[in-house]
């Protein structure tokens, strides 16, 4: 009878622990209180950001959290300044995209280590930064999904040595580049002739940008086989590039990276052929769990791969509504 009662006083402590902070905070959710500054990466209604706002949003409903959204316009610059103000508002956590890089993110990082300021990083991982002075990355692992992109082109449509393949680098920001460099790495590992072009942050807030450069690189390449875009934005924008290049559907290869209703209607006409999904909503819902769950129960950061593998011609209408609405 002794050992029964000392079990089920045990089991009512662990209830207790796990149920004061829920109770604490009534039906407002249990992380209400805390205060949150999440960074969105884009402008706001950016095609990538917005999904992963949506996705904060959504945590932010379930959880409770204040949450104020910091939008950048995918300028690193303009991000470390944003991140500085940040922590001098001294927020309960921050949730930062890891564009910057280490160098720039580290003395700031250290600067909210001593304020107290739990840190969350998403999209591009500062593991230099994380090392020093903690903190989880959500995101795709971008050495390996830059890779297996590149690969997967060269099975998929047969490439080698003596074709040309266009790569959009984002040659001036170390750390952002890895995606994009391992797919050019993978491509020139296979036989082909790679051309880099610089993708500049500002090709992500008016993909316009991006098509006196690329009609250049069209030009001069000799037996053109594929494109490479950096993200959601220019992938997207592929239609519009095509045409304006006289380009028709099955031309050439069309690749990159992530989902969006955009680039759910360039596969649907036969532009797009293959993109890499890192599943952004994760990285706008993990972050503030994550942050929650440190600040509320004293939890280790999260490190969570948010690669999903690929949407090709032959699956893409299984993500297609999810999308369209705004959640892929």
């Amino acid at each position: 009878m002794k050992k029964k009662l000392v079990f089920l006083s045990m089991i009512s402590l662990v209830v207790l622990a796990f149920t004061l902070p829920v109770s604490a905070q009534d039906s407002a959710g249990w992380c209400a209180g805390k205060t949150i500054r999440f960074f969105t990466g884009g402008a706001e209604g950016d095609a990538f950001g917005s999904i992963v706002q949506r996705g904060a949003q959504a945590a932010e409903a379930d959880l409770g959290p204040t949450v104020e959204y910091i939008y950048s316009g995918w300028d690193v610059e303009r991000m470390t300044q944003q991140l500085r103000e940040a922590i001098a508002a001294e927020p309960d956590g921050i949730a930062m995209m890891g564009h910057p890089g280490d160098a720039a993110i580290m003395p700031l990082a250290e600067e909210a280590a001593n304020a107290g300021i739990v840190m969350m990083y998403q999209n591009v991982d500062v593991p230099e930064v994380r090392a020093a002075f903690g903190g989880g990355y959500i995101g795709a692992q971008l050495v390996s999904q830059g890779r297996a992109l590149g690969e997967e082109a060269v099975r998929q449509f047969g490439l080698g040595a003596g074709d040309t393949a266009i790569v959009f680098v984002p040659l001036g920001q170390p750390g952002r580049d890895l995606r994009e460099g391992s797919t050019a790495d993978a491509l020139e590992a296979a036989g082909l002739t790679v051309v880099r072009l610089d993708a500049v942050p500002e090709y992500a807030s008016d993909p316009n940008l991006a098509l006196p450069p690329l009609t250049a690189a069209v030009l001069n390449a000799e037996n053109l086989r594929l494109i490479v875009y950096p993200g959601g934005q220019l992938l997207g924008a592929v239609p519009g590039y095509m045409d304006a290049l006289g380009m028709a559907p099955g031309d050439i290869y069309n690749i990159g990276f992530d989902t969006s209703p955009a680039i759910m209607e360039a596969f649907t006409s036969g532009y797009v052929q293959l993109t890499s999904d890192q599943q952004p909503f994760l990285q706008g819902y993990l972050p503030i769990l994550s942050l929650c769950n440190s600040l509320v129960y004293g939890f280790g950061p999260m490190n969570v791969d948010t690669g999903a593998g690929f949407v090709d011609t032959s699956n893409y209408q299984n993500v297609a509504e999810l999308a369209i609405a705004g959640y892929r």
